[in-house]
């Protein structure tokens, strides 16, 4: 049995409480579209938006989790980066994948303290936390210290709008056929652009209907 297996009692539970969540408090995603995007592209004020979704999981759909740890075990990651921890519903996935490769190193981050320690919990639970950084702060100061030499496979599920800034602080870092996720990407668009430039070394492309899945190929 894989990693993944042996955590799908955790991550259906997770993934209910998650749903739960969101149909409870589903009055947040019901602001006028121009407002709703204009804070999810936000740049400055992201830090007061998503502290109210303190309590949200935020989660990556399942199909998005199991297509992180296909990524990771096909490429044989042995290193990742995570910019938006949450409750640590991806990271459980990404840490699968490194358990089943040999193990590895995940740097996560994530701004909201409880957040952090709910993700922590998960982690202890499923028996990974031994593979995880979690990094409590803006990822924008974060990600900068103790950086990796390589980067195999980098997740970006945080604050819509630092996408770019994000993906600049580690791009060096990312090696040739390193895999870039990013969900919501269509809140990014700056993002979008410069990976969607093939002069800037990516081919990429939208999976589903929120993931825009990219390659470094140079």
């Amino acid at each position: 049995m894989n990693t993944l297996t042996a955590l799908n009692p955790l991550l259906t539970r997770l993934f209910a409480e998650s749903e739960h969540w969101m149909r409870s408090n589903a009055a947040w995603l019901d602001l006028p579209p121009d407002e709703l995007n204009r804070r999810m592209q936000s740049k400055t004020d992201y830090l007061s938006f998503y502290h109210q979704l303190k309590d949200a999981a935020l989660a990556v759909s399942p199909e998005t989790g199991r297509l992180l740890y296909l990524l990771a075990r096909g490429a044989q990651a042995h290193c990742i980066v995570e910019f938006g921890t949450s409750f640590g519903i991806s990271a459980l996935h990404l840490a699968a994948a490194l358990r089943d490769n040999g193990g590895g190193r995940l740097i996560t981050c994530e701004f909201e303290p409880s957040k952090v320690q709910r993700a922590r919990q998960h982690l202890d639970e499923a028996g990974l936390a031994d593979l995880v950084d979690i990094r409590e702060g803006d990822a924008l100061l974060t990600l900068q210290a103790d950086q990796p030499a390589s980067v195999d496979l980098l997740l970006l599920d945080g604050a819509k709008g630092l996408y770019l800034e994000v993906f600049g602080t580690l791009e060096d870092r990312l090696r040739p056929g390193a895999f870039i996720v990013a969900d919501n990407a269509e809140y990014s668009p700056d993002y979008l652009a410069y990976v969607r430039d093939p002069a800037n070394g990516y081919v990429s492309v939208p999976f589903a209907e929120d993931v825009e899945l990219s390659v470094r190929v140079f």
